[in-house]
C-alpha cells in the first residue's frame, strides 16, 4: 500500500512528528507527508526490565513521547494537531535493548557485542489522533505498532571499530551504528524492512494509516488487562500512584501490530480521582518556562555554547559570569525545556546547544529570536506581572510597569539613545526574519511590479519579498530616524530592488506603489488612526492595487489557544482581530478579501484588492464574493 492515497486524507490536518531525527524527517518527507516537527520532552527514562518484550518499551516509549507533544501543543505552541507521529528505534541482542551510547567507550562496547552476530532492530510507533470535543477538551486516540528488522554484522577488528567510533557516527545512533552512512560497511546481510534499520519503517506506517482513514467505522474490539500494569504507573512522573484501568486493545497481530485504542483527556469530563490535570498544570509552571528561555538568553548562554562544540557546567558558569549552583539550575532547566542537551563525555557531563537553539536562540544566527526573545523579558513581562491591574482597568500598564505613560515608552523606542532604539529593532527584526519568507511566499503576486512596505522597519520582510518574486522592487517606509539606523541589520548581499523612504505614515505622503504591505501594523492602533491610514491607502490605490494585510489571525470562534488573544492583554490602543474581522475592516475603505493563508508560522496573511465601484473585475480576476471560495491554503 502507498502512501499517496493517504495524503487526501490528511490535507487540511496538522500533522506533526514528535521527534527531533533527521533521518526519521527525511523518510516522511521523501514520502511526500506534509509534517511540523515538534521534538517531544518526553525522558526515555521507562524502566526496560518491566516490560516483557523489546518491542512494547520501543511501543511505550514512541507512544509517550507522541502524546507528550499532543498534550503540550495547545498550550505551549498554540495550536491543536490532528495527528502526531511517536517513533522509537532500539537494537537489541543477547537479550540486552541498546539504545544510544553515552560515550565513545559505551559505543565500543555496543559494537563489539553486535560484531558477529546477527541481532534485531525494532521500531515502535504510535499515531495519535487528537479530536476537539466541546469546550475544551481532547480526545486522544492512539494506533500503535512495530515493526523488527534482522540485521548480522560482519566480524569487526579492533582497528575498525575505533575508526568507526572516532567518526562520531555512532553517538546519535541507536545501536552505535547507522546502517543508513559509514555503519552500512559493517553490515553483511539484512532481513526485513531496510527504513526501519534507519529509524523509521515506512512500509508499515503506511499500512496503518490506510487502515486508520480507510476502514470501516466499527472494528473488531475487545477489553484487556493490561500486562504489567506496574510498568504503566511509572510511564509519566507526574501520575505515580495512579490507580489500574483498562484501556481497548485489539489482540496482537503476526506482522507485530498491536493498534491500541487509547482515549485519554487533558482536561477530562469523567476523569477519577486520581486523574492529573496535564494542561492545567502546563499553564501553572508555564511562566517559569519563559522566564528560563529569557533569562538564558539574556545571560548569553545559547552564544556561550555556540561558540564551543560542548562546556562544562564550570566552564558555562565561568563565561557568563554567574555561580554553579545557579547555573546547574538554569541549563538543567533548560535540558528539560529541549533547549539543551546533556551528554556525557570522559566522566564528566557536558553541555550544549540542541539543533533548534543554534537555529533560532543564538543570536547571530540567520534565524534568531533573540532580539524578540529580550523583548519580551525586558519589556513584555513587566507588563504582564500588572495584568490584573490592566483586566480590573481596561488599561495600558506601561505606567507600573515602567514609571512613563505609553506613548513615552513608545517615543523611547524610536527618539531616544542608539542603543535603545537598535534594541527595539532588534526584536522587531528578530520577527521579521522568522516570518518574512512564509509570508512572502503566501500569494502569487507577478501582477504586481512596485511594493511599499509600510512600517518596514529594518527592510527584512522587503528581502524575502524580492528573493522570492524576481520582478518585484520594494520601498521600505518608516519613520526617519528607523531608517537612519538600518544599516545595523542590512543583510551582506544588499538588493538594489530595496529602496528605503522617510515618513510617518500617519502624517506624510506615501509612496506610489501597486501592492502595499501591512504586517505587524494594524493591531497596533485605535480605530480612528486606522481610519486616518486607511483613508490614505484607498486615496493612493488605484482598481486593481493590492494590500497584503500579514497579523496573528484570531480563531473566528474563540475556541483554541490564540496567541494573538494572549496580546491582547497588554491592552494597548488597537486590538486583535479575526480574518472575518480584518475583511470588515478594510471593505469600508474599498478593498475586497481575495485570498488568505494560514501560514503555521508566528503570522499569517491575508491578500485584499482595492475594487472601481463602476468594474467588480480586479486584477486578480476575481469577484467580490471569492473569498468564500479562494483557496483556503
Amino acid at each position: 500500500m502507498l502512501l499517496n492515497p493517504v495524503i487526501s486524507k490528511l490535507s487540511g490536518k496538522l500533522v506533526v512528528l514528535a521527534s527531533a531525527s533527521p533521518r526519521r524527517l527525511e523518510i516522511l518527507s521523501n514520502a511526500g507527508l506534509r509534517f511540523e516537527v515538534v521534538p517531544s520532552w518526553f525522558k526515555e527514562t521507562l524502566d526496560k526490565s518491566l516490560f516483557k518484550n523489546p518491542y512494547d518499551y520501543a511501543v511505550e516509549t514512541a507512544k509517550q513521547k507522541a502524546l507528550e507533544v499532543a498534550h503540550r501543543m495547545p498550550f505551549k505552541h498554540l495550536k491543536s494537531p490532528d495527528v502526531v507521529i511517536g517513533a522509537d528505534t532500539v537494537v537489541t541482542v543477547d537479550g540486552l535493548i541498546l539504545e544510544k551510547p553515552t560515550d565513545k567507550e559505551d559505543a565500543y562496547r555496543m559494537l563489539s557485542r553486535l560484531s558477529g552476530k546477527e541481532h534485531s532492530v525494532f521500531t515502535g510507533v504510535a499515531i495519535v489522533l487528537c479530536h476537539d470535543k466541546s469546550g475544551s477538551d481532547t480526545d486522544y486516540k492512539v494506533v500503535d505498532f512495530y515493526e523488527e528488522t534482522k540485521v548480522k554484522f560482519a566480524e569487526l577488528s579492533e582497528e575498525m571499530l575505533w575508526e568507526y567510533i572516532n567518526s562520531g557516527e555512532p553517538m546519535d545512533k541507536a545501536g552505535g551504528y547507522g546502517i543508513q552512512a559509514l555503519g552500512g560497511m559493517l553490515v553483511e546481510y539484512v532481513k526485513g524492512d531496510f527504513l526501519n534499520v534507519v529509524g523509521f519503517p515506512l512500509n508499515h506506517f503506511c499500512k496503518q494509516l490506510g487502515l486508520i482513514f480507510n476502514s470501516p467505522p466499527e472494528s473488531p474490539a475487545h477489553k484487556v488487562k493490561r500486562e504489567s500494569d506496574e510498568a504503566w504507573t511509572l510511564v509519566n512522573s507526574l501520575s505515580e500512584g495512579a490507580a489500574n484501568e483498562e484501556v481497548e486493545l485489539l489482540e496482537n497481530g503476526k506482522d507485530g501490530s498491536r493498534m491500541s485504542m487509547q482515549e485519554q483527556n487533558v482536561i477530562g469530563t469523567e476523569c477519577s480521582r486520581q486523574d492529573i490535570p496535564h494542561s492545567i498544570i502546563s499553564l501553572l509552571d508555564g511562566f517559569k518556562a519563559s522566564k528560563t528561555l529569557f533569562t538564558a538568553s539574556k545571560l548569553k548562554v545559547f552564544d556561550v555554547l555556540n561558540s564551543s562544540n560542548s562546556l562544562t557546567l564550570e566552564e558555562v558558569a565561568g563565561q557568563i559570569n554567574a555561580s554553579v549552583l545557579g547555573t546547574e539550575r538554569l541549563l538543567e532547566a533548560a535540558v528539560s525545556l529541549g533547549l539543551l542537551e546533556r551528554v556525557k563525555q570522559q566522566n564528566t557531563s557536558v553541555y550544549r546547544n540542541t539543533e533548534q537553539a543554534s537555529r533560532f536562540l543564538v543570536s547571530d544566527s540567520p534565524e534568531s529570536l533573540n532580539g524578540y526573545i529580550l523583548h519580551c523579558n525586558d519589556m513584555v513581562w513587566p507588563l504582564f506581572s500588572h495584568l490584573e491591574n490592566a483586566v480590573r482597568e481596561g488599561t495600558s500598564q506601561h505606567e507600573r510597569a515602567f514609571g512613563k505613560k505609553n506613548e513615552e515608552v513608545f517615543q523611547d523606542a524610536y527618539y531616544s539613545k542608539d542603543e535603545v532604539k537598535i534594541r527595539f529593532m532588534d526584536a522587531m527584526h528578530s520577527i521579521a526574519r522568522v516570518t518574512g519568507k512564509d509570508v512572502a511566499t503566501a500569494f502569487e503576486l507577478s501582477p504586481y511590479k512596485t511594493a511599499c512596505d509600510i512600517g518596514g522597519c529594518t527592510g527584512a520582510v522587503a528581502y524575502e519579498f524580492t528573493k522570492v518574486h524576481p520582478g518585484l522592487s520594494v520601498i521600505v517606509f518608516d519613520l526617519p530616524q528607523v531608517i537612519e539606523m538600518r544599516r545595523h541589520f542590512q543583510p551582506k548581499e544588499t538588493d538594489d530592488r530595496v529602496s528605503f523612504v522617510a515618513g510617518d505614515f500617519f502624517k506624510d505622503d506615501l509612496p506610489k506603489a501597486d501592492l502595499y504591505i501591512l504586517a505587524r501594523i494594524l493591531h497596533d492602533w485605535s480605530d480612528e488612526k486606522l481610519h486616518v491610514l486607511l483613508s490614505k491607502l484607498s486615496k493612493m490605490c488605484t482598481p486593481g492595487c493590492g494590500l497584503l494585510v500579514s497579523e496573528i489571525f484570531l480563531d473566528e470562534e474563540r475556541k483554541r489557544p490564540s496567541r494573538a488573544l494572549l496580546q491582547a492583554l497588554s491592552m494597548t490602543e488597537g486590538k486583535q482581530r479575526s480574518p472575518t474581522e480584518y475583511s470588515d475592516l478594510l471593505e469600508k475603505h474599498g478593498f475586497t478579501p481575495k485570498h488568505i493563508k494560514h501560514t503555521d508560522n508566528l503570522l499569517d496573511a491575508m491578500l485584499f484588492v482595492k475594487e472601481d465601484p463602476n468594474d467588480k473585475r480586479t486584477l486578480l480576476g476575481c469577484s467580490s464574493a471569492s473569498i468564500e471560495t479562494a483557496e483556503l491554503e
